[in-house]
């Protein structure tokens, strides 16, 4: 796991060392352990490590000779079927100097080319350079879990895992335009896949490769779910499910640095604790460390709610004793809490999901000391039917993102000088018809089928984007790396094509995962309904967060004010949230998740300070 950056430009020497210094440097969090470079006349490299496999042999970037021509990498993520493709290339005559899959990357990109792309199965983004052709091949796993963003300057491909490295290039500057304003408070905190925010700066989208070369960049698609008819009784999908999850969580427990697993209880944390449990006591490794997340006070203030139906204190201890990890819980107070939303704001380079982000960024600094790498249970509501919004009519027939319904709210929002110009319905119903007609009905799909197809859909490109753009950017910011076995794209096709009535069976979210898990886990576990990443119920947060807003809303220089309505804002702090009579984004986000989302606005708006441009 690191960071990488970079610019190309075939028509012009642009070998820099500031330039590739101030990019790069801005990526240390993401890669504490080492830093390199490469330079050509045309290309610059720069790369920050986080040393997890093979430290003296996964050095980069990393050049290879191979028949007159040179390839050189940079790379961020982590192939899981390393051991096959190196066996693969082996038989095909390459030898190897390491045990990285830096080096299993670059050799199968030599031997298969853009081909690559179908034979890795992790989670990735990189680019290769080939110097005799003078292209730059860049890509990106299955679902985006490891970010790649860039633009054309100049005749220069400027690239990088984030967004602050581009802005760090001479001439790069961040302007808002109507779609920036539509993204950030129609969409926002997701964002459309392939966008940056800003304007002129996108991102290779996920499941994708581009090449540039001197007739500019080309992009394409090499994955998609496609839809087929499922013809497998119930027993034999249990089985494969619970072949390609045990498959999936062990290959991701392969690490030379210390590795851990969140646990919160939940089904779907359970999971993976109890095959990685089994994989270590089978492999003789030791105790399974297990780490979870709570607050100051929480025990007193827990509020019961239809999305939130319990805490995990009990479950946890259940599962922990049942698996005998060893197990520590992390507990936050709300100084710190409130104090991280900025560098939450920063991690993600966008205003994002508040305290919910602030308090992964912190969970993750705590346990650094202890792991590198963590496994969660991340995912498996996407792609297994876990969400209230997959059997909650009104948000079914809502016409909408169902986890973003509060569109005239979010319209009231905007300053009435810049609402008066962007109409954020239209622009959001253009982006849910978009995905929509992407979607593949088959002839056998039942009526329900059909439409689950589409919900489905939409959760796994758009909430699920949102939360593996979370977990990555809050992890690497302490130099931490979160694995995601859920999302592994071969189960993803797998249960994208199982009936929507047996994916629910019995009527229940995960209802399926819930019968494929009968006696391997707790019944307790397996019956728990779903509750959601443990936020805040302090009321002192409320409180901070409140007292922060009103500071910047009652000063009138303060760049919220031009952008949003400020009596609309006032509103909603008197009223503790409730003149935002809806969550702003999915189940979390309700009144103090609201407030904390505009207080990180306005210090995005003043640490980036973007040109306006309407």
């Amino acid at each position: 796991m690191c960071g990488f950056t970079g610019f190309c430009n075939l028509k012009r020497n642009v070998t820099s060392k500031e330039n590739i210094y101030n990019m790069n440097n801005i990526l240390s969090h993401r890669g504490p352990d080492e830093d390199g470079y490469y330079y050509e006349e045309h290309i610059v490299l720069g790369h920050k490590r986080l040393t997890i496999i093979d430290p003296d042999g996964g050095k980069q970037p990393m050049t290879e000779r191979f028949m007159d021509n040179t390839y050189t990498i940079v790379y961020n993520g982590q192939i899981y079927n390393t051991k096959e493709l190196r066996l693969e290339l082996e038989k095909n005559g390459f030898v190897f100097n390491s045990h990285s899959d830096t080096e299993v990357l670059l050799k199968g990109f030599i031997f298969w080319k853009k081909d690559i792309v179908k034979k890795i199965n992790g989670i990735f983004a990189f680019a290769i350079w080939d110097s005799n052709s003078q292209e730059l091949f860049l890509a990106r796993d299955h679902f985006g879990v490891k970010p790649l963003f860039y633009t054309i300057t100049d005749n220069t491909l400027v690239f990088s895992s984030e967004l602050k490295a581009i802005l760090k290039y001479p001439g790069i500057q961040p302007i808002l335009d109507e779609q920036s304003i539509a993204e950030l408070f129609g969409i926002g905190p997701a964002r459309t896949s392939g966008t940056g925010i800003f304007k002129n700066i996108y991102e290779i989208k996920p499941a994708s490769f581009g090449v540039y070369n001197e007739t500019g960049l080309h992009t394409k698609k090499y994955w998609k779910l496609h839809s087929k008819e499922h013809t497998e009784s119930l027993n034999q999908t249990v089985e494969k499910i619970r072949f390609l999850l045990e498959d999936s969580i062990t290959k991701q427990l392969v690490s030379d640095v210390p590795l851990c697993v969140f646990l919160s209880g939940g089904l779907d944390s359970s999971i993976i604790a109890h095959y990685a449990s089994n994989y270590y006591k089978k492999n003789n490794i030791g105790i399974l460390n297990t780490f979870s997340v709570d607050y100051v006070d929480n025990d007193k203030n827990f509020m019961k709610t239809d999305f939130q139906p319990n805490s995990d204190k009990y479950y946890i201890d259940l599962m922990s004793n049942h698996l005998k990890t060893h197990h520590q819980t992390i507990i936050l107070d709300t100084p710190d809490l409130v104090d991280n939303l900025e560098n939450a704001m920063i991690a993600r380079d966008f205003p994002g999901m508040a305290d919910v982000d602030a308090s992964l960024l912190l969970f993750c600094k705590n346990v650094k000391p202890y792991a590198t790498v963590s496994l969660t249970g991340e995912c498996a509501d996407e792609i297994f039917g876990g969400y209230p919004w997959f059997f909650r009519s009104d948000s079914l027939n809502s016409g909408t993102f169902p986890w973003s319904i509060a569109i005239s709210e979010r319209q009231q929002l905007l300053n009435p000088e810049i609402s008066s110009k962007i109409n954020l319905r239209d622009y959001i119903d253009y982006r849910y018809r978009e995905s929509l007609a992407e979607v593949e009905i088959i002839d056998s799909d039942s009526m329900e089928t059909a439409q689950k197809r589409k919900i489905s859909y939409l959760t796994l490109n758009w909430f699920m984007q949102t939360l593996l753009d979370r977990s990555d950017r809050m992890a690497m910011y302490n130099g931490f790396e979160i694995r995601v076995p859920f999302c592994d794209y071969r189960l993803a096709e797998y249960v994208w094509n199982i009936p929507w009535e047996m994916k629910a069976l019995h009527g229940r979210e995960k209802g399926l995962l819930r019968y494929a898990m009968k006696n391997i886990l707790p019944e307790e576990i397996i019956e728990r309904k779903k509750s959601p990443y443990p936020k805040t119920w302090n009321p002192n947060y409320m409180t901070a967060v409140k007292e922060k807003l009103s500071g910047i809303v009652s000063n009138n220089n303060s760049p919220i004010n031009k952008l949003l309505n400020k009596k609309y804002i006032e509103e909603i702090i008197d009223s503790n949230g409730k003149a935002f009579s809806r969550p702003w984004f999915g189940q979390l986000m309700t009144g103090p998740q609201l407030i904390a989302y505009l207080y990180q606005v306005n210090m995005w708006l003043e640490k980036y300070n973007p040109i306006v441009d309407l």
